[in-house]
């Protein structure tokens, strides 16, 4: 990265400006996480997913790797110099939660390595589309630490607990292929930006506020009781019954043509 490049690129799909996309952007370093990326990543994900002008994030990472995971030279200095270790709560946390409550979809491009924190940010968008080959890792134990950016409910809820613990305590490679076989991601049939593209766009043109209270009603029924999820779901149901998107697509499918969405 250029002295003066920014470290996370924010721009708008020149398809379609309804679609964000957030950047990564550290490739000389694999897009390894020093607290300047992880500051400004914090804070696009927060900017796009408050911007009703946005109905679809896809978030990326320049050059050949999505995320390495934490810069551990900067963070054996940090260590050397005897400085907490509080970057989880304040910058790991934050991101996650920025795309778990984020009202809109959230589409992780994984254009290649996916590692430790990396995985974490990925798991933690609603969907992910994953290039031909790419890897992935958890890494964690390799360097003496636990799990974190959400790892430990993540990958349990998407993989099961047997295979979750497995990949986490020994910290062993797996392919997109794997993942695509184990249900975590797609497999791009080309470029993973491009492919993360398109389905951006057509989710950008979807019931947004739908698509909010699904991401919710999954989040809020993957720790509460069945009776809970219930009375959660009819919630949902209620306020979007109100929304202009849910009378206007009943309509059209009364009069049997394809409906619009507007996000209201």
């Amino acid at each position: 990265m250029a002295a003066d490049s920014p470290a996370v690129l924010v721009e708008r799909d020149s398809a379609d400006p309804a679609v964000a996309v957030v950047t990564m952007n550290r490739p000389e370093r694999y897009n390894a996480l020093t607290v300047e990326l992880k500051v400004a990543l914090r804070d696009a994900l927060v900017s796009v997913a408050g911007d009703e002008s946005v109905r679809a994030v896809v978030l990326t990472g320049a050059g050949r790797s999505f995320c390495v995971g934490q810069d551990l030279g900067e963070h054996a200095a940090a260590l050397a110099e005897g400085a907490e270790f509080t970057t989880v709560e304040e910058h790991y946390n934050p991101i996650v939660l920025a795309m778990a409550e984020a009202p809109k979809p959230v589409i992780a491009a994984v254009n290649g390595t996916c590692v430790g924190a990396g995985l974490g940010f990925a798991l933690a968008a609603d969907l992910r589309v994953a290039a031909a080959g790419a890897t992935f890792a958890t890494a964690f134990t390799g360097i003496g630490l636990t799990a974190d950016s959400g790892l430990s409910a993540t990958l349990a809820h998407m993989v099961g607990v047997a295979r979750a613990t497995e990949l986490l305590l020994l910290g062993e490679r797996f392919t997109a292929e794997d993942a695509a076989a184990w249900g975590l991601a797609r497999v791009a049939q080309g470029e993973a930006l491009d492919d993360a593209l398109q389905l951006a766009r057509t989710l950008a043109a979807g019931p947004t506020l739908a698509y909010g209270e699904v991401k919710a009603a999954v989040r809020f029924g993957a720790v509460n009781e069945l009776p809970a999820v219930l009375a959660n779901e009819g919630r949902g149901q209620a306020r979007l019954a109100a929304t202009a998107d849910h009378r206007g697509a009943v309509a059209a499918f009364l009069d049997k043509r394809k409906p619009t969405f507007e996000g209201r």
